[in-house]
C-alpha cells in the first residue's frame, strides 16, 4: 500500500469516527446527565463525579405514570407499523406489477399526502374525533400516524418490488403456483429485507410522534412517552426536572437502539440488496 493510499485509508476511518462521534454525542450526554444527582445539575464534566440512579427511580415511580406511557407508545407504534405494512405491501406490489391508467399520478398523490405538515391537520382531526368520541383512545393516535407512515411504506416497498425480476413469479406459476401463492411463497420471502427496513423506519416515526398524541389525549393514562416526558414536573414549581427528563429520554431511546442492533443485518440488506442476491 502506497503512502497516498494509507492516507486515504486513515482519512476514511477518521471521517467515519467523526460522524459516529457527532451522532452519538447527544445520546452520551443524555446518559451522563441522567446519572447525575440533582445537586450536580450544572456539572459539565464528561464523566459524572457521582453516579446516582435517583432520576430513574423518579421516572419509574408510580407518581409519573411513565411505564404506562411506554406501554401506550409501544401499542400505538406497533399497531401503526403492522397496519401500515399490511396495506403498503399489497399496494406497493400492485403499483410495481400491474399496469393501469394514471398509475404514476396515483403514486404521486400517495406521496403528496405525506407532505402536509402535521400542524395543518391537527385541528380538523381534533374536531372530527371529538364528534365521534375518539378523544383519549388509541385509534385517535393510530389513524393519523397511518396517514404519514403508509405513504412512506408504499414508496419504499414499491421501489423494492420493482427491483425484483418478474420472471421469478412466472417461474413459480409455471410450476403450478397461483398468483397469490407466488406472491406469498416467492415474493414475500425475497422482499423480507425491504419489509424489515420499512418496518423499522415506520416504527421509529410512530414511536417518536408527539404533536398528534399531545392533541388527542388529555388523560395521563392515555399519553405516550414523548407527551409524558414533556409534562414532567419538578419537586417545586420553579424546578426544571432535567435529570428525570434525561433518564426518561434514555429509557425511550434504548428500545430503538436494541431493535436496530438486533435487525441491523436485515436493515443493511434491505437498503443495499435486491432480489437477485
Amino acid at each position: 500500500m502506497t503512502g497516498a493510499a494509507k492516507w486515504r485509508h486513515w482519512l476514511l476511518y477518521a471521517g467515519v469516527a467523526a460522524v459516529a462521534a457527532y451522532c452519538l454525542a447527544p445520546f452520551y450526554w443524555m446518559l451522563v446527565s441522567s446519572l447525575r444527582p440533582a445537586s450536580d445539575l450544572f456539572d459539565t464534566s464528561l464523566v459524572p463525579s457521582r453516579v446516582s440512579f435517583a432520576n430513574y427511580r423518579a421516572v419509574l415511580g408510580p407518581s409519573q405514570g411513565f411505564p404506562r406511557a411506554l406501554l401506550n407508545s409501544l401499542t400505538v407504534a406497533g399497531v401503526t407499523t403492522v397496519l401500515a405494512l399490511l396495506l403498503a405491501t399489497f399496494t406497493a406490489y400492485a403499483m410495481a406489477r400491474l399496469e393501469f391508467r394514471f398509475k404514476r399520478l396515483i403514486l404521486t398523490l400517495i406521496i403528496a399526502t405525506s407532505m402536509f405538515p402535521v400542524v395543518s391537520i391537527v385541528v380538523p382531526l381534533l374536531k372530527l374525533f371529538t364528534g365521534i368520541g375518539w378523544i383519549n383512545t388509541y385509534q385517535a393516535m393510530i389513524v393519523p400516524s397511518m396517514s404519514f407512515a403508509l405513504p412512506l411504506a408504499v414508496w419504499n416497498l414499491t421501489a423494492f418490488f420493482r427491483q425484483m425480476p418478474e420472471e421469478l413469479e412466472h417461474a413459480a406459476m409455471v410450476d403450478g403456483c397461483t398468483r397469490g401463492q407466488a406472491f406469498r411463497k416467492v415474493v414475500i420471502p425475497l422482499a423480507a429485507p425491504g419489509i424489515f427496513t420499512t418496518a423499522i423506519i415506520t416504527f421509529i416515526a410512530a414511536w417518536n410522534e408527539f404533536l398528534i398524541a399531545l392533541s388527542m389525549t388529555n388523560k395521563p393514562a392515555m399519553q405516550t412517552a414523548p407527551v409524558a416526558i414533556s409534562k414532567f414536573t419538578g419537586a417545586t414549581t420553579y424546578e426544571a426536572p432535567f435529570g428525570s427528563q434525561m433518564a426518561a429520554g434514555v429509557l425511550v431511546t434504548v428500545p430503538l437502539v436494541v431493535m436496530v442492533l438486533l435487525f441491523q443485518r436485515r436493515i443493511v440488506a434491505g437498503l443495499t440488496a435486491g432480489a437477485a442476491k
